[in-house]
């Protein structure tokens, strides 16, 4: 993340994720690594490189990717997982922002 401006550490999955403009880029969990990368390129991605799909609740979720520690041999290796996500990280959207719930007084009409 060396040379990012906007990032922000949070525990997350298990694990240390790298927030960079408020969207998850890249996770650090005990023996692998969880990559944000661009959905489109996923598919060719997995059939070159050793890594998994994410399967969050029964559910794929596209773009996310796992790299067991094992597979990452050289610091070239680490670096092409980190600059795929930061690439990606510029032009994903936006996270959506959970509203808070909060109280809402409710107003009636005056008796006269």
């Amino acid at each position: 993340m060396e040379g990012q401006t906007d990032v922000e550490e949070k525990k997350m999955f298990g694990g240390l994720c790298f927030m960079v403009n408020d969207k998850m880029c890249v996770c650090v969990r005990n023996d692998e690594i969880m990559c944000r990368i661009d959905p489109e390129t996923v598919e060719s991605i997995l059939s070159k490189k050793k890594a998994r799909p994410m399967i969050h609740n029964g559910h794929l979720m596209k773009g996310f990717v796992f790299v067991k520690e094992e597979d990452i041999k050289t610091k070239k290796e680490i670096e092409y997982w980190i600059q795929l996500s930061l690439e990606y990280n510029k032009k994903s959207p936006p996270a959506k922002k959970k509203n808070k719930k909060t109280s809402q007084k409710k107003t009636f009409p005056q008796r006269k």
